[in-house]
């Protein structure tokens, strides 16, 4: 593959990243390539969207979504500016979203009767039946997790079953921080990945 002679001696760095994670599964380079932009990300979303919790969701989406599509990278431009482009249209894609959802429920609330409201206050508690469906898929995703190799599984339970932060499954496993959460992101996509399989033979 033609590289870009243009490039900077930083984006040629991080395309030798890129290929090391590409290429031999490094995860100490997805970790290298988070910790290099994460916070750029995180700064250029604030910005967009002025809220912390969003900008913070929407910095480990966009970082999910360029690891998951890396081998599409190509090195006639800056690694930097793809990574930028994929946050940018993600952010655009959830601020529209999130303007529709606020459009639909206003117009949905409007539309009710007060009366109507009333009699449709939940009880705050699930049926049976509800109760049996919500354990079926808790099965599924523990039967799934099992199918992780030891390394991915044991971060997929540190974090959603046992719901250790970060920095405590870093500390859990004395591991920096970057790579967690690098290891993460690759471990949610192999997830993902089964339960997708697994939902197409059912």
């Amino acid at each position: 593959m033609a590289v870009n002679p243009n490039l900077s001696e930083k984006a040629l760095y991080d395309y030798r990243l890129v290929c090391r994670a590409t290429k031999d599964g490094d995860q100490q380079a997805y970790a290298s390539l988070l910790d290099r932009y994460r916070e750029s990300i995180y700064y250029m979303l604030l910005k967009m969207v002025n809220n912390s919790e969003d900008a913070n969701d929407l910095t480990i989406e966009a970082f999910g979504k360029a690891f998951k599509n890396l081998h599409l990278y190509t090195p006639e431009y800056a690694f930097s500016t793809w990574l930028f482009k994929i946050a940018t249209n993600n952010c655009i894609d959830f601020i529209r979203k999130k303007k529709y959802r606020a459009a639909t429920t206003t117009a949905g609330y409007d539309a009710k009767r007060q009366d109507d409201l009333m009699n449709e206050i939940p009880s705050g508690t699930l049926d049976p039946e509800e109760i049996a469906i919500k354990d079926q898929k808790k099965e599924l995703i523990r039967d799934v997790v099992e199918k992780l190799s030891p390394r991915y599984r044991r971060l997929i339970e540190l974090r959603y079953f046992e719901e250790y932060s970060y920095e405590e499954i870093a500390s859990e496993l004395e591991l920096p921080l970057g790579t967690v959460k690098a290891q993460l992101f690759r471990a949610r996509e192999l997830l993902f990945n089964i339960l997708k399989n697994k939902k197409e033979k059912m």
